[in-house]
């Protein structure tokens, strides 16, 4: 794995992203900022309104990835571009993010998601998390995004999104120094490993700026199968990577294990193999999630749990 340069060198004061009420109209697509850009020489700018918003957006934008971390790499991908990680700073870049999941979750994964006119993936929670997004510096796009409920913020919309997936009882006395994140995902173009490594600098930097000291969330696998793979997962996981009995949770709408084969010789997907590398728990047998269809299985992950060798890569230590 590439050694990623510190985003708190320059992540825009991650404390300070948005976590504030989504309220009002969200501002113009990014594509119209590009067919903008592609065209301004040919058509010249008319003294409207609308036409310096574009432009100062387009400012603004780039502004940002001005003052964002470079994370360059090395790895093969279909993509080569250097990317950026930081917090979303503005409603117009988490719209970006929405967008992104919506791309991957509905159309790709053909999860049941609310309809959206714009398509994007929008739910309560957003209004409350901190968006982390990584964009391709050169084509402008974000490839990549992590959504994080900070402690104070959960504390605000009164639970965690895994609360309606599990009973977290056993974990009620660690939330003052937990965030949990949620909706990860990653461009196809750009699974090769580079883009997940940025947005877990930027989480690692997230926390440690903040002084949390503990990651929970839901790590998603598919059930294309009919839940025979996440069956099989599951035995693996619980041999293996199981939370010590004081912090397991119970799921609210179990997988049913006893009607899978959960004997087949499997590998978790990469993200959850990721977590698993840098020392994360599961906290007991996954919830089956019918709107994604999907097996989560809650995951815990503490700093001071950290496998040495991937600390400079999560905290961007050197």
């Amino acid at each position: 794995m590439k050694e990623i340069p510190n985003p708190l060198q320059s992540l825009n004061s991650l404390g300070e992203g948005i976590t504030t009420k989504l309220a009002g109209k969200l501002t113009s697509k990014l594509s119209e900022f590009q067919k903008f850009n592609k065209f301004a020489k040919i058509f010249p700018l008319k003294k409207k309104a609308k036409s310096k918003k574009r432009l100062k957006r387009m400012k603004a934008l780039r502004k940002t990835l001005a003052e964002a971390p470079v994370v360059k790499s090395s790895l093969k991908t279909q993509k080569q571009s250097p990317i950026q990680v930081y917090v979303a700073r503005d409603l117009a870049e988490i719209k970006e993010a929405q967008r992104l999941r919506y791309r991957i979750f509905a159309e790709e994964m053909g999860a049941s998601l609310p309809y959206n006119a714009e398509g994007l993936d929008v739910d309560e929670f957003d209004a409350y998390c901190d968006h982390l997004i990584v964009r391709d510096r050169e084509t402008l796009q974000v490839v990549g995004t992590y959504r994080v409920l900070a402690p104070e913020q959960a504390k605000a919309i009164g639970r965690l999104y895994s609360a309606s997936e599990f009973d977290l009882a056993r974990l009620e006395h660690l939330l003052p120094k937990t965030v949990e994140i949620g909706r990860s995902c990653v461009h196809e173009d750009y699974r090769s490993g580079a883009v997940i490594m940025a947005l877990w600098a930027g989480l690692g930097a997230y926390m440690k700026q903040h002084g949390y000291e503990i990651m929970l969330g839901c790590a998603s696998v598919p059930m294309g199968d009919g839940g025979h793979y996440a069956a099989s997962l599951n035995r693996i996981l619980q041999e293996k990577h199981s939370s010590s009995i004081e912090y397991r949770t119970f799921p609210k709408l179990p997988l049913p294990l006893d009607k899978l084969n959960s004997m087949l010789e499997v590998e978790p997907p990469p993200l959850l193999k990721g977590y698993l590398r840098i020392g994360a728990k599961i906290c007991g047998e996954p919830a089956w999630d019918p709107d994604f269809n999907t097996a989560d299985f809650l995951t815990m992950f503490r700093l001071s749990d950290m496998n040495p060798k991937y600390a400079k890569h999560f905290l961007a230590e050197h």
